[in-house]
């Protein structure tokens, strides 16, 4: 007894056309999640902060980046804690609507955290290198240096 194949049944040919687009989504999917540098690679981490314009962070500094959801940033500046909005497009960062507590800082940390605002707000792109976040800032020669947490 001779069955009919799936080609002369007519089966296979709408299969044959899905298979491109199939293919197109699953290599897209595999892209976004495996993506160095892309907006998918910071969400969930956590960052601590090293050195502004070249200058090491205060001693015991709490001060911090973090990639809680896409779109989303929080942190600590230094003795205050922050949120905002974050667009990330290719090596592009704009950070916005950034909001803090407002605690008295002690020290020196007053100041820091006053820097390292302030260059959250002029940042215009980024880099993740060597497991280091480096945040490059309008009108600073270095930039932000991160080490993850």
């Amino acid at each position: 007894m001779n069955m009919p194949s799936l080609r002369t049944r007519g089966f296979l040919h709408p299969l044959i056309w899905l298979l491109p687009a199939v293919l197109s989504m699953l290599t897209a999917c595999a892209g976004a999640t495996s993506a160095p540098g892309g907006a998918v690679a910071l969400v969930g981490t956590e960052w601590q902060l090293q050195s502004i314009n070249g200058q090491p962070v205060m001693d015991r500094s709490r001060a911090s980046l973090q990639f809680p959801e896409s779109g989303r940033v929080a942190g600590n500046g230094s003795c205050n804690t922050f949120v905002g909005a974050v667009a990330i497009d290719n090596e592009s960062i704009i950070f916005r609507q950034m909001a803090s507590t407002k605690m008295a800082c002690m020290g020196g940390a007053s100041e820091q955290e006053s820097r390292y605002m302030e260059a959250l707000r002029q940042a215009q792109r980024y880099q993740v290198i060597d497991g280091q976040l480096l945040i490059h800032v309008q009108g600073m020669e270095q930039p932000l240096r991160f080490k993850k947490k």
